[in-house]
């Protein structure tokens, strides 16, 4: 299969493709989707093929806006419709009861959908161009980490999908977080480029899915985010962090360090991408805003975790 890299005046192509069943890359503010009508099961279906993702790992559904998710949803809970006020377009994934519409395949069999509308002209107007709803993970191979670029998307799908749509360099650099608010408290299914602080001046108290909440979102399940070689994160007191990654750095003769700085959100695909050494050694950073969600990927990024008492 050719591999269209388009430009954002291409978008009529780009809308075409996705009307005839194709896959579509495309900017958003958070990471490059993989699109496909979120409507048509076949489409979503090559979707799970071009990444290689398991069939039970939900998809999120992008929209263009508030009005078109009546058709998708049953029901819009208040504080679905006070973080949607708040917060869209931007990376703020909710979770609602879907209609028979969204076919089984886009939610992984569940009786729920995610949904979201990105902060990105250039995705709104492939939406909105394509009349459907988009489903789309992250542009990448299943696992790798997640593309910023359309350069990155390339290097993983080129030959898998249709079309690539270039839109420059994502400005959050991680995806979106994804929030349950049918429950009497909120709970964060996936942390992400919205803080939980912020989500809480807005709703109130939230709770953080654990390992064993139930999987109604993407990024609860599998390893994802993994670079080529093997990483291993240190995490604990700063000055205890520094001094074992001294001594791990003597250890491992040739491998790469990556400073705090290195790891920040909008940094931290675009680094574990260019990684070329068998062995990268990664401190933790602190758990404050963004930090909660910079700790989720790199712990599920990991090769090996040391935890300093």
């Amino acid at each position: 299969m050719e591999t269209l890299l388009l430009k954002d005046k291409d978008i009529e192509k780009a809308a075409s493709i996705i009307k005839k069943g194709g896959l579509v890359a495309f900017p958003t503010e958070t990471v490059y989707g993989l699109g496909a009508d979120a409507l048509n099961p076949e489409a979503v279906a090559s979707i799970f093929a071009a990444k290689n993702r398991p069939a039970d790992n939900p998809l999120i559904v992008h929209v263009a806006s508030v009005d078109e998710i009546e058709k998708l949803v049953f029901n819009i809970p208040k504080k679905a419709k006070i973080l949607m006020e708040c917060f869209w377009p931007g990376p703020c994934s909710l979770v609602f009861r879907k209609k028979e519409i969204i076919p089984a395949i886009t939610t992984a069999g569940l009786d729920t959908v995610v949904i979201r509308m990105p902060d990105n002209e250039i995705a709104l107007e492939l939406i909105r161009k394509s009349g459907v709803p988009i489903a789309a993970p992250s542009a990448n191979t299943s696992g790798k980490p997640s593309p910023t670029t359309a350069a990155h998307v390339m290097h993983d799908m080129v030959g898998r999908i249709d079309a690539v749509l270039e839109g420059g360099c994502c400005q959050k650099g991680i995806e979106s977080t994804v929030i349950e608010v049918s429950t009497e408290v909120p709970m964060v299914l996936r942390l992400g480029s919205l803080s939980v602080e912020d989500i809480e001046k807005c709703i109130g108290k939230v709770e953080i899915a654990t390992e064993t909440s139930e999987v109604k979102s993407p990024g609860m399940k599998y390893r994802h985010y993994a670079p080529d070689a093997k990483l291993i994160l240190v995490e604990g007191d700063e000055n205890a962090v520094d001094e074992k990654i001294k001594e791990l750095s003597l250890k491992y003769k040739g491998s790469m360090t990556l400073k705090r700085e290195d790891v920040a959100p909008e940094k931290l695909f675009a680094v574990l991408r260019k990684i070329e050494t068998a062995i990268v050694i990664c401190p933790s950073v602190p758990e404050i805003g963004l930090g909660k969600a910079v700790m989720d990927r790199l712990r599920r990024a990991a090769s090996e975790r040391i935890v300093l008492e």
